[in-house]
This record gives C-alpha cells, sequence and structure tokens, in this order.
C-alpha cells in the first residue's frame, strides 16, 4: 500500500487519543463495524458492507468527508491515492461533548428507538472519546492529506451533516420569482453596488483620499436593504462590512497586516460603541480616510520581501535594535548585502531611515503629551539624550526643547 508509513504512523498518532483511524477495503468482502456496533445494537440485521459500499459509491477522489451522523457522532472518511486496490480511510467515531439524556430521548424518540435501549445507549456514548479541541484533529489531518495527495491545494474538505433540524435553511436560497422588469432592475442595481465598492477599494489601495471619499459617498447605507428592524444595528451591520472592505483595500495596497489589524480593530470596537446613525456615517468617513492615510504611509509597494520585513520591524518598534548588524543577523544575509539592498530601495542608509522615524515619532510625542524630553527620547528608541537631540536638530533645526517651545 502506498504512504504506508504515513499511514501507521498517523494510525500510532491518534491511538495515543484513543481514537480509531481505519483502513477498509470493500475487496475484504466484510466490513468491521465502523461505528463500533451503534447500529447493529440499534438494528440486528444492519448490513455493514451494504452501508460501506453506499458510502464509497459517493466518495470522490482527493476529497475528505467531514461527517456528523444523526446519532451525535462525528467521523473523517476519504478515498486513499490509487494503489493496487481501491482502500478508504475512517477516522472516528467521537463526540465533541457530552450527551445529555434529554437530549438522547428526545433523539430516540425521533428516530423511533425503544426505550429499553436508553441504557445501552448512554453506556456507548460514555466509550467514545470526546475530541473538545476538533481544530487540532483536522491540522493533523490536513498534515497527512497534505503528504498522500501531493500538497494542501490537491484536496478538498466536505461537510456532511444529517442530524438536520426542522428550520433548517440553505445557505443560499433561490430568489422569490418576480416580473423580468423587476429582476432586471435587481441585477443592475447590484451590479452598480459591487462596481462602486470595487471602485472604492481601489481607490483606498492607492491611498487616494477624495476619490475614495467620492465612491463612499456614491454608497449610502441608508439604500440598503434592511435585514433587521433596528435602524441603527442596520447601519452598524453595513459599517462592519466596510470596516473588512477597507482592510482588504490596505492589504491590496501592499500594507502589513501588523498595521491593518491595530487599525481595524480599533474601527470594530468604535463601531460597536455607535449611539446614532449620524455618528456611524461620519465614522464611514473617518475609516475610509484613515486606511488611505494608512496606504500612503505604510504602503511596500515596490519593495523587495526582504526590505518589506527590515520596514515593519522598523515601524512596529521604534526601541528596539534597529541597527544594521542586528537586522541582517535577525534575517540572515550579509549586513553588506542588506546595507547596498536598502539604499537602493529606499534611497537612504539604513541608519539615517530609522532615525528619521525616531524623529517623526519624536514630534509627534512632543506635540500630543506632556512627556519630558528624556522619556520621548527613550520611547523613540534613543535613551542617549544628548545623542537625541544631535539628530533631532539635524533633522528639524531646532532642538526638542526649543520645538515644544514654539507649539505654546
Amino acid at each position: 500500500m502506498q504512504h504506508e508509513a504515513e499511514l501507521h504512523f498517523f494510525q500510532k498518532l491518534l491511538e495515543q487519543f484513543h481514537l480509531n483511524f481505519r483502513i477498509l477495503c470493500d475487496s475484504h468482502g466484510t466490513i468491521p463495524d465502523p461505528d463500533l456496533g451503534l447500529r447493529r445494537l440499534l438494528n440486528p440485521d444492519t448490513d455493514y458492507l451494504l452501508e460501506f459500499q453506499r458510502l464509497c459509491s459517493h466518495c470522490k477522489p482527493q476529497r475528505v468527508y467531514k461527517i456528523q451522523d444523526e446519532f451525535f457522532c462525528h467521523y473523517f472518511f476519504f478515498r486513499l491515492p490509487e494503489g493496487t486496490e481501491t482502500a478508504y480511510a475512517l477516522l472516528g467515531p467521537y463526540r465533541l461533548s457530552n450527551i445529555s439524556t434529554e437530549s438522547l430521548l428526545e433523539n430516540a424518540k425521533k428516530l423511533s428507538f425503544p426505550d429499553s435501549l436508553l441504557l445501552q445507549l448512554q453506556l456507548y456514548y460514555q466509550s467514545l472519546t470526546t475530541v473538545s479541541d476538533e481544530q487540532l484533529l483536522l491540522t493533523a489531518l490536513h498534515v497527512l492529506c497534505s503528504e498522500l495527495f501531493g500538497g494542501m491545494d490537491a484536496f478538498s474538505i466536505q461537510e456532511i451533516n444529517k442530524s438536520v433540524s426542522s428550520d433548517y435553511q440553505p445557505v443560499a436560497k433561490r430568489p422569490v420569482p418576480s416580473s423580468p422588469e423587476e429582476t432586471l432592475f435587481s441585477m443592475k442595481f447590484l451590479e452598480e453596488r459591487y462596481h462602486k465598492e470595487n471602485m472604492l477599494i481601489q481607490a483606498v489601495s492607492k491611498g487616494q483620499i477624495h476619490k475614495a471619499e467620492m465612491f463612499l459617498h456614491a454608497l449610502p447605507a441608508k439604500d440598503l436593504e434592511p435585514r433587521t428592524s433596528d435602524s441603527l444595528r442596520n447601519v452598524k451591520n453595513y459599517t462592519i462590512i466596510l470596516n473588512t472592505l477597507l482592510r482588504k483595500a490596505a492589504e491590496a495596497g501592499t500594507v502589513h497586516p501588523l498595521h491593518i489589524d491595530s487599525l481595524s480593530s480599533r474601527f470594530a470596537h468604535q463601531i460597536e460603541a455607535l449611539t446614532s446613525e449620524e455618528d456611524a456615517f461620519s465614522l464611514q468617513k473617518e475609516m475610509a480616510h484613515k486606511y488611505c492615510l494608512l496606504v500612503k504611509n505604510h504602503s511596500m509597494k515596490g519593495y523587495s520581501l526582504l526590505i518589506r520585513k527590515v520596514l515593519t520591524r522598523i515601524d512596529s518598534d521604534l526601541t528596539a535594535d534597529l541597527s544594521l548588524k542586528s537586522q541582517a543577523e535577525l534575517l540572515g544575509v550579509n549586513s553588506s548585502y542588506l546595507s547596498t539592498l536598502f539604499k537602493k530601495e529606499t534611497g537612504s542608509t539604513l541608519t539615517e531611515y530609522v532615525n528619521r522615524k525616531r524623529v517623526e515619532h519624536a514630534i509627534f510625542l512632543l506635540n500630543s503629551t506632556n512627556l519630558q524630553i528624556q522619556e520621548i527620547a527613550a520611547a523613540c528608541g534613543i535613551p542617549d539624550v544628548n545623542y537625541f537631540t544631535k539628530i533631532f536638530k539635524k533633522q528639524v533645526g531646532n532642538t526638542p526643547k526649543e520645538y515644544r517651545e514654539k507649539i505654546f
């Protein structure tokens, strides 16, 4: 069998967590109870071979099926890569949580189980392993399947949930039939809206503030179909969507996620704190403006991956050791090579660039805080206040003290 070593290792790994992992072949003529005997308990005439063949007939190559059955049991099932014979892998059954007596009684009634089996069912579920963090199991399975199928993109996972509730709704319902004129109008409206959203994203990704505000103005949230009876909640929901769109626009503008996440999280808190629709519309305008500034100040378009890493580290912590030697050692490159590449791509030496960023931050602190000069120097990564004063005056033309006196 192909990949026998990988499959054996995975099986031994799961054994440590008391989870079943079996290789099944229909050519053997008999199939061991994949559910550890549950269906045979409920129906002594259960034909497991027939059940297995039905499952296999719908199993597509390079697809992993994540199954939750009507008995609260969870499995993973997939067809192994082509070998000398067709074989399948089955992981499970397991449960995700304790199953209450109430849930068990309700399910027994729904599936017409006799009351006499209740105790045996309880014992059965007690014997199943509880997986408290299914994501860890899914991650391990991803690694295995990546080895089996030749990469993470070579297979897919499909969920099958047989315990469907009575109020189940499909992910996307067909629209209610309407007249051709109404349908055409809806299509045009949606196409126009998506076009405006795309233009907004494009403007933000280039840091074009006025253009972004123009397209934002063309996308009034009040024109959206209300999803709830609470008008403020509707505007908040749209503002959340807008925050996501603008975040992706900044990402398209090659801003590092470190900066995007900081701004996005701040806006997320502000959105939930909104108390009026007017405040929401003001915040939307501010969001478009700030995301454009983020792109203008932190876009790394045109820089190589190596220089992007250097710039991001500088932006993220000005108090760190940002010397050429430190940066080169951290990135595992030759310092001379990094120095040459940095000067070529930014137009300045690494030291000049770092000092400029530190002085820019110092100006911000001088304007917005009452911190002492020595405290500001330390916050900018230059604990030597004399050296700080020297590079500040070289760039600004005044000492930090003189600069602050001019403010007031």
